[in-house]
Parts: C-alpha cells; structure tokens; sequence
C-alpha cells in the first residue's frame, strides 16, 4: 500500500496473508432438498475406520470401511461420490450451467451450482473440500456443510492452499473456523465440537517446509440446542492474576486466562473508528494531502471550526446538497450516535483540542499511534530503500519520535493505550516504477523488526507505566516473533479481514497459545461496492460487519477465549484517494479499480480477498460515503452498516 503522508490512516494489507475463506456471493438462491444428505446426521467416524496418533505428528484416519463412510456422509462429503448421480447436477451439467473453472463459481450467484462445480472438481483433496462445505453452508445447508469442514479435519488435516500472494493457506485451520461458526450460528442443530485442536507449529511464515502439524479433529456429538454455547463465566467470582497500566486505564487478567479492558474500573469493550475524513481530491501521492490539509485542522469553509467533527451533515434525500432540513451535525455527534467509544489516530495528532473536546463532550477515548518507520514514518529513511531497523540513527530517530508523543500526552485523561506501527511485518522495500514498496524493510528484518518494537515499549513504560502498550501487526504473520521478542507489549493488535464469518476460532486460539495476552482488531471492515447494485452492497457490507463484531464480542472476557479487548472498524468515510497512484486513476473520482504495476493495467481491484465480489475496493471501505464527492469534505451519506452499528454499539 502507498501510504506517502504520515498523517493520514492505514488501509487493507499489502500482502494479505489473511485471504482465508473464499468471497460471500452477491445471494444465495433458496435452498432445495439435497438428493442425498447422508444416513447420519453426526457420523461416527469409529464405525468405519481408525484414528491413529491423536494429538502428535503421526495423526492419520485409516478407512476400514470406505462404502458405509460414504453412506453415513452423503454427496459433498469425503469419500462420497454421490454428486455424481444427483439429477439436478446431471442436468446443469448437460446445460452447461458447470462449464468454466472451479474458481470462477466461488463468487457464483447459485451456490448451488457452485457446490456441483466444486464436489467434482480435480482440485488439492483438502482445498476441495474446503470449498465444497463452504457452498454447501451458502446454498443453505448448515448439517451437511457441518459435515463437510469436519471432514477436512480428519482426512486432510495438512492440507495447504495458497493465497494471491502465494503465502500458505491451512486447510485445516479454515475448516476450523467456519465449522464452529455454523455450529455456533446454528444451535438449533444441537452439534457442538469437543476436543479438536490443530496446531501448525512454525506456521507463522511463507515457508511451509518445516511446519509440524499435531492433530486432534475432536468429535461431533448432539447434544441439546441450550447447550451449543456455553454459559458466560461470572468474571466477579474469579481472581485477577495480572495488571497493566493504571488506575484510570487498567488491562486485567484473570484466573481462567481471560482479560479485560477497564476504564475508571469499568468495563470498557472498545467500540473504535479509523477515522481519516479527508477532501476529495486531495491524495498524498502528489503531495496535496498533508499537514496543510489534515483533516484535524481542514477548515475548508472557513467557519472557524475543523470541517469532518463539526460541520458534516447527513444528505438525508441523497440530492448531494445541504438542504435546510439538513444541519450540520459534525462527525463526532454521528459516531457518538453510531457508538463509538474510541478513535484510532495512526500517527500522533495535529490538534490536540479537538482530542480533548471529543472526550469532554462526546466521550472518546483514543488509540494513539506511531507509524515506528512504517512508510518511512520518523525513520529518515529514503522510501525505496525503506526504514532499515537494523541501522541505529533511524532506530534513535524513531524512538525520539514516539518519546516526543508519549511526553506530550501521557496525562491526558482520553489517552486509551499506545499503538506502535502499523502491519509493519508487511513492510518492503520499492523501486520507483516498478515496485512502490512500502517505505520499510520489517518483513525482511523480523528479529531486528519485534525486538525494536520492545525495546520503544520499554522506553514508553520508564515514561507512562498508567497506559498499555500495543502493535498494530499485519494478521498473525510472525507472531511467533512477537511471542519471543516482544513481552513488554501488554496487547497484540493486528489488521486482519477474513470474511463475513469474523476471525475465527484460530485467531483467538494462536494468539493465546503463542503469547497469553490479549487482542485488539486494530483493523477491520468490507467495500461496499458491488457493480450494478449498490444496495445489494450495503447488505452485504454490513453483514460483514456484523459478523466481524459479533466474533470479536463472542470472544471478550467471560466468553470464547476471552481475550478480546474490541476492534476498531476500518473505516468511517470513503477515500477517494486509494486506487491511486498512476494518472489512469484520480483522486477526484471514487473509483473500484487498483494498479497492478507489473502489467502496467487496472486490475479490478485494489486486492483479491474474502469480500463480496471477490476484491478488495478501497475507496468504498466507508460506513458512510460522501455522495458524488460534490460537496466533499461535508456531505455523508450513510451505509447499513452504520445503522447496523447503531442499534448494536448505542445500546
């Protein structure tokens, strides 16, 4: 991602190691009876075969009895061929409705054919699978889509696929996810998963040549719809065994390994916004975008007060102008409405005012953040040949940076926790023309990279022991080196868009296995763009966002893992700024295509990825929008999403 002003906020990863899941279709037609749904709803895999090395690296399933296997699971699920005899596949395939890559029909209208397509496809045993469950899920079949993840759990549990940018995908760990979302979405069903655990160890990498996989698939078992998801625990009842920061701003961890985020003694699940409401037009790839119009002092109409905060308006009839009936209510009246309890500011703060007047008046605590070296952020380093964190005058000037934020509001009440860098592990060097780069090697210097990262936290607690410390890390990429170089950081952060379903049990798993600490989603969110049908986009915009809050609540203390701290949503506004930079594509027009240097040409979008249409669009990341971009910084229009959050946060 070119990110030329340190100003401005952070954006969708570069290298998306988080490409789990394929894309939610633009609408799943009605569900019609499968033709052979097997003769068990919960198939006891001891009938007809053996599990051999439960929980060590010489797991296996041994089939003893591959026709009853076949017949307890029925067509979609391994080793059933059924599909094959299913008169509803045969005649889409005899009119060509199948014809076309497996790949192609991931984003299909018709899940239904989507599912034909993959439970015949000549395709990796696991990916296919994989994705044969998921259709199953969408075309509305939940038990048999059940069935089909587990069954990639105990047949092919060291399954890898690859992502867009050829980084590993874990079958298994995918399949993992989406089972225990449906089974958690569907009590109804009354099956519950016990006793699996995949762990992948040094898994963490693009190399998959030395990952060791322990398995244990677990077991299905019925058990009655009240017990799918068990009680919340009664967090009054347990012992706190470890602090953070002070008494203002406290993390606490407790017996069972839970953790809390409190504030004035308060629970406080953070509800948090990455809000960078900026002009169209302006774009830091020219240099238009920068101090001079940051949107923390933009007084565009000169009325003596800061532009997005104050003076934004909601153009209720969607005529692009301010009417009479249409005040300007500011920003801040809007997310205090919407919920929002917290704002995300990426690198320091321009104005220290409006801080303190959107706590006083509307509540907001902040997330404050420094780039450390991120697009050539406080380095000095030269953007192609990005900040080096082995060199140490750019290390010094790094620090000096993050100490100069720290002493100037460390005792400010609205100061919520610091948040150092920002998916920086994604960090590499460019050449001009050919390869943008990112302004920072960290990708290439993970050992120098985390170990930096701990030493600033360390420097931030000699200074400020009342607030924690956090990264913002691109997904779970080298979390393994954040476990062992980083354990002054009291809160692993990280930007992660893995589909409508949320994050996944293996999110919050890893990252309490690796390091017993707790988490934030220092990014989420989903365009809503979908070309020919902008409702259709809101929809499924917003479905995303819900599902994405619904997982990060699910797992916050006395509840799933426990260690989920809140997520801040990616993002308030529309930048029009995004799909830049070459003069095919302008910041003056919002625009869903990207750039792909290497052919020179516009791609579809910025990035392929778990999204509606299959890409990423990031001009359209907003829960509100700014119209035509006539009366830009001003005019909002707002999404689903922001309603959605509004009957959800505001309660």
């Amino acid at each position: 991602m070119r990110f030329r002003a340190i100003l401005l906020c952070g954006s969708f990863a570069a290298f998306l190691a988080a490409c789990i899941g394929p894309a939610f279709p633009a609408g799943a037609k009605q569900a019609q009876a499968l033709f052979d749904p097997g003769t068990e709803e919960v198939v006891d895999y001891a009938k007809y075969g053996e599990f051999v090395g439960l929980d060590t690296e010489g797991y296996k399933y041994d089939i003893k009895d591959r026709q009853g296997l076949a017949a307890a699971s029925g067509e979609g699920v391994y080793p059933s061929t059924s599909v094959t005899k299913d008169p509803a596949y045969r005649e889409a395939q005899a009119t060509g409705k199948l014809v076309g890559k497996h790949w192609d029909f991931v984003n299909n209208d018709d899940q239904t054919l989507a599912f034909y397509k993959w439970a015949t496809a000549s395709e990796e045993s696991g990916v296919k699978q994989y994705y044969t469950a998921a259709a199953l899920a969408r075309s509305g079949h939940p038990l048999q889509a059940i069935k089909a993840y587990y069954a990639v759990l105990v047949n092919f549990p060291r399954s890898v696929g690859w992502t867009y940018w050829h980084t590993p995908l874990y079958t298994a760990k995918m399949a993992l996810n989406d089972l225990e979302y449906l089974i958690r979405s569907h009590p109804e069903l009354g099956i519950k998963l016990v006793d699996a655990k995949i762990t992948i160890e040094n898994s963490f990498g693009s190399d998959i040549s030395n990952d060791k996989f322990i398995i244990n698939p677990g077991k299905l078992v019925k058990v009655k719809p009240e017990e799918v998801i068990p009680p919340k625990a009664d967090l009054s009842k347990l012992k706190v065994i470890k602090t953070a920061g002070g008494e203002h701003v406290k993390l606490v961890e407790y017996e069972n390994g839970h953790w809390q985020l409190l504030v004035d003694g308060k629970p406080f699940p953070m509800k948090a916004m990455a809000y960078s409401p900026n002009k169209v037009g302006l774009s830091p790839d020219n240099g238009s975008l920068n101090v001079q119009t940051d949107w923390m002092t933009a007084d565009f109409n000169k009325n003596g007060k800061v532009d997005g905060p104050y003076d934004a308006y909601v153009d209720k009839n969607k005529n692009n102008k301010q009417d009479p009936d249409e005040p300007s209510v500011g920003d801040f009246q809007l997310m205090k409405d919407m919920g929002v309890n917290t704002i995300r500011l990426y690198h320091h703060s321009t104005n220290k005012q409006l801080l303190k007047d959107g706590y006083d008046k509307y509540g907001f605590m902040y997330l404050m953040g420094d780039f450390l070296g991120m697009y050539a952020a406080g380095s000095g380093a030269d953007w192609y040949a990005g900040t080096d964190y082995t060199n140490e005058e750019q290390k010094k000037k790094m620090m000096e940076s993050v100490r100069q934020v720290v002493m100037e509001y460390k005792d400010e009440p609205y100061i919520l926790m610091w948040v150092l860098g920002n998916e920086n592990n994604y960090g590499y060097p460019g050449t001009p023309d050919v390869e943008p780069g990112m302004g920072c090697r960290a990708k290439l210097q993970p050992d120098a990279y985390y170990a930096f990262v701990n030493d600033v936290a360390k420097m931030i607690k000699s200074i400020d022991p009342n607030h924690p410390v956090a990264i913002c890390n691109g997904e779970t990429v080298y979390l393994n080196y954040f476990a062992k170089y980083c354990p002054d950081v009291d809160v692993f952060g990280a930007n992660v868009y893995r589909g409508p379903n949320g994050f996944g049990r293996t999110y919050w798993e890893d990252i309490k296995d690796l390091t017993g600490r707790p988490s934030i989603i220092t990014e989420y969110g989903c365009p809503s763009y979908f070309k020919d049908d902008p409702e259709k986009g809101e929809e499924l915009q917003a479905e995303y966002h819900k599902g994405n809050w619904e997982d990060i609540a699910f797992n916050m203390a006395g509840s799933g893992f426990g260690n989920a701290l809140g997520g801040v949503c990616f993002e308030w506004v529309d930048e029009w700024w995004k799909a830049g930079p070459p003069p095919q594509l302008d910041p003056a027009k919002q625009e869903p295509e990207g750039w792909d240097y290497k052919t020179r040409s516009k791609t579809p979008g910025n990035f392929r990825g778990p999204f509606p249409d299959g890409w990423l669009h990031e001009e359209y990341l907003g829960v509100t929008s700014q119209g035509n971009g006539s009366d830009s910084p001003f005019l909002r229009h707002l999404k689903k999403s922001y309603f959605w959050y509004k009957e959800n946060w505001a309660k």
